[in-house]
């Protein structure tokens, strides 16, 4: 028997260390793996839900801009910076019903709500008839979907 010469007797288990090695190596690429599948389909489920709520607040926009559109739709004119202002809980709202800091009375309508402010007179000065008023209304529109929120405003010129 020559010196260099190894029999299979002499390597006391190092195959099977080797392959164990190799198979704790691949074990953390797949662990590593699925954590980022998992990561990547929870963003894709939020752009998700915040495309779905910015779609519902665009809708809910247009059924309040539709509302003040009505030559039946009237307002008194919002009065000081709190009731003038964009409304703050427009962040927080949930249900239907009147805030009495702001002044808006916020009405369900699909899967949001919607709240309009009359915020004054002012002279048009497009296409319009020189000497000519329009009221302006501010709607505001919240859309929710899931965890999402989205808000969305519009000033609409009532003649």
């Amino acid at each position: 028997m020559s010196v260099f010469s190894i029999t299979p007797r002499s390597q006391h288990g190092m195959a099977l260390l080797v392959s164990l090695v190799f198979l704790l190596l691949l074990t953390l690429i797949g662990l590593s793996s699925m954590q980022n599948a998992t990561l990547q389909e929870k963003m894709a489920g939020s752009v998700s839900l915040r495309n779905q709520s910015f779609q519902a607040a665009e809708a809910v926009l247009r059924v309040g801009e539709s509302a003040v559109q009505l030559d039946s739709y009237s307002l008194p004119v919002c009065s000081g910076a709190t009731q003038c202002a964009p409304p703050a809980e427009s962040a927080t709202v949930k249900a239907a019903g009147f805030n009495s800091t702001s002044g808006v009375a916020w009405i369900a309508s699909g899967n949001g709500f919607y709240g309009v402010q009359n915020i004054g007179t002012a002279q048009a000065a497009v296409n319009v008839p020189s000497n000519t008023s329009a009221t302006l209304y501010r709607v505001t529109a919240v859309g929710i979907a899931g965890s999402s929120r989205s808000v969305v405003e519009s000033i609409y010129a009532k003649y």
